[in-house]
């Protein structure tokens, strides 16, 4: 049967997907972009809020986890912030730095998807949506997709389908298993970006502390972020545990500093001296949450000054350097991205061509890049569509 022909079919249409399209139906190409989705750019819709945390002005290799660390040096220094900032300007967007270089909408982030969707348009990029991909075969002149039993012939194909995140969403591992059908190697996958899980016994002693908050510096091996945590149901999370959850592996300690810059045997000691008729739970609450300082003073009896150096080190102890094993993650139904994925080895950092498979290309999250929460991915998923959007 004879198909529709286009020169670069997309798969997804994500931030990544969508962008690519955009570039490459600017160089004249004829584009099509398909996704299973009934409607486009869904993670762009709900990061952030719904206000889109669109990238980080300090994005840049140092903030990305792969095995190949430099592969993503080339298309970050080629589309930068910078870069973008100016197209959500082009397009009228308000937005706002939050913390930490984080940029965010001040409206929508409906307004990002809009933005894309115009760009596809005026470039004369075909999308549709609600189709799935059948099967994929590789031809003289390119690729042969089946969609809906109809097949659509195409020079270059590009994977823009993330990875297992949020499969609520539609996620799933479509972009591993093309790697694997044309010969490209996928490294360990995983989620990252997701709270920590206990076991039981010690939820059960945390219990109370559900829905308490506190800025902390939280290390696993050589990693180390200082943001907020939250105590949940299930165990933490927050901005600083997703970032380490991307560090941790089963069976390891992460440690965790809940007063940051206080040495807080110190402040005990002299409390001691100053306030010794206060309990050690009060001078607790001068740096952690009062529920929190409960909890952890809460088998110290009488006042401070009732209390010996050894009992006030054990107190502090578990305030500056609190030791935890979690025993696992929330998984991909929360985590924010997929860890690992196709092997950077394969794949051109200029183009994000495969090397042995003339005409395919992998972007985005299903790559092995992963950035830090904070706008990082985004930028990785608009910096490798550009990439590829210059030569598919």
């Amino acid at each position: 049967m004879r198909g529709e022909h286009f020169d670069a079919a997309i798969v997804g249409a994500g931030a990544a997907g969508m962008f690519c399209a955009i570039e490459a139906g600017k160089r004249g190409r004829r584009v099509l972009v398909i996704d299973h989705a009934k409607a486009p750019g869904e993670k762009i819709r709900i990061s952030g809020g719904g206000r889109c945390n669109f990238t980080n002005i300090h994005a840049g290799p140092a903030n990305f986890l792969s095995r190949n660390p430099k592969f993503a040096v080339s298309a970050l220094r080629r589309y930068r912030p910078a870069d973008f900032i100016a197209w959500v300007e082009r397009h009228g967007v308000a937005w706002h730095e939050k913390t930490l270089g984080q940029l965010f909408c001040d409206g929508s982030a409906k307004e990002i998807i809009q933005g894309l969707l115009d760009d596809m348009a005026a470039a004369g990029v075909t999308l549709r949506l609600g189709q799935t991909v059948e099967r994929i075969e590789k031809t003289g002149e390119g690729f042969r997709l089946l969609i809906g039993g109809r097949p659509i012939d195409c020079q270059s194909m590009v994977i823009a389908t993330g990875g297992k995140s949020i499969p609520k969403m539609g996620a799933t591992g479509f972009g591993y298993d093309v790697a694997r059908q044309f010969g490209l190697a996928v490294t360990e996958t995983r989620p990252a970006l997701v709270p920590l899980t206990f076991d039981v016994s010690l939820l059960e002693r945390l219990k109370p502390l559900a829905g308490v908050a506190v800025d902390v510096r939280v290390s696993c091996g050589k990693a180390r972020f200082e943001e907020a945590m939250l105590f949940t149901h299930r165990g933490i999370s927050g901005p600083a545990i997703l970032q380490i959850s991307s560090y941790w592996r089963e069976g390891q300690e992460i440690e965790i500093d809940m007063a940051p810059g206080v040495d807080v045997f110190d402040e005990l000691r002299r409390a001691r001296t100053t306030h010794g008729k206060q309990a050690v739970a009060t001078v607790l609450g001068r740096f952690v949450p009062q529920r929190l300082a409960q909890l952890l003073a809460g088998d110290v009896p009488g006042n401070v000054a009732d209390a010996s150096d050894k009992v006030l080190r054990r107190v502090a102890d578990a305030v500056n350097r609190w030791r935890v094993k979690p025993v696992g993650s929330e998984g991909y139904r929360t985590a924010e991205v997929t860890l690992g994925g196709v092997d950077t080895d394969g794949l051109d950092s200029r183009t994000m061509a495969a090397k042995a498979v003339p005409g395919l290309y992998f972007i985005g999250e299903v790559v092995d890049v992963t950035g830090w929460l904070g706008g990082y991915n985004f930028q990785w998923a608009w910096a490798s569509g550009w990439c590829a959007g210059q030569a598919c």
